[in-house]
């Protein structure tokens, strides 16, 4: 699991749109801390370290340390809202996340070795039905990916969740079935071409 961020936060006194405004005027995102069954906490981040955190990648994936007034809270991003001009963030939900909990992440799908893959080598195409992949994992052992490795991959070839190396404690959150998440596709709808209509029919039924 990848290193997560610390952000400092301060504890917010006043809640609404108004004092939103009045915080994003002054560098600062609106954002609440909640879960353990404890009260919810609102408090304001520096908009820019957050917004790094943010583009960095895996924000909704690694877990991430706020402190508060001196006091750290372990949490996991679970909700985010973003300025359509300016791409900043402009408010968080923050869960806590105590020591040997349980969480349901969407983990990204990553593939490996496309410059070996014999069916891209002969002209296919890789269709990716899915680019994550909802799991429950340990909090102290997110997977950063799923890898997926296409150096024997054929043209007319799907990949599907069992082909997958999952890490121990992890799981999908779909049991039910095998289900693909990418194909080699041939070239202009030829052979294969089945394989990547069922993949998008069963992507479509999610």
């Amino acid at each position: 699991m990848a290193e997560g961020y610390v952000l400092k936060a301060s504890v917010r006194d006043r809640v609404g749109k108004g004092a939103a405004r009045a915080l994003r005027r002054e560098g600062l995102v609106p954002a609440v801390i909640y879960g353990e069954k404890k009260a919810a906490l609102p408090i304001a981040i520096p908009v820019k370290e957050s917004t790094i955190a943010l583009h960095r990648g895996g924000f909704m994936t690694h877990l991430g340390t706020i402190e508060v007034d001196g006091v750290a809270h372990r949490v996991i991003a679970k909700d985010y809202q973003l300025d359509p001009v300016r791409d900043d963030l402009i408010h968080v939900d923050f869960l806590r996340v105590s020591k040997g909990a349980t969480l349901t992440v969407d983990v990204p799908v990553h593939f490996i070795n496309e410059e070996k893959c014999p069916g891209i080598k002969a002209g296919g195409v890789l269709n990716v039905v899915r680019h994550t992949v909802e799991m429950t994992v340990p909090a102290d052992a997110i997977p950063d990916a799923l890898v997926i490795d296409l150096a024997k991959a054929k043209v007319g070839d799907s990949i599907h969740i069992s082909a997958v190396d999952i890490p121990e404690g992890s799981a999908p959150t779909i049991t039910d079935r095998d289900f693909t998440l990418a194909t080699i596709a041939a070239p202009g709808g030829g052979a294969g071409a089945s394989d990547e209509d069922e993949a998008a029919e069963e992507e479509s039924e999610d």
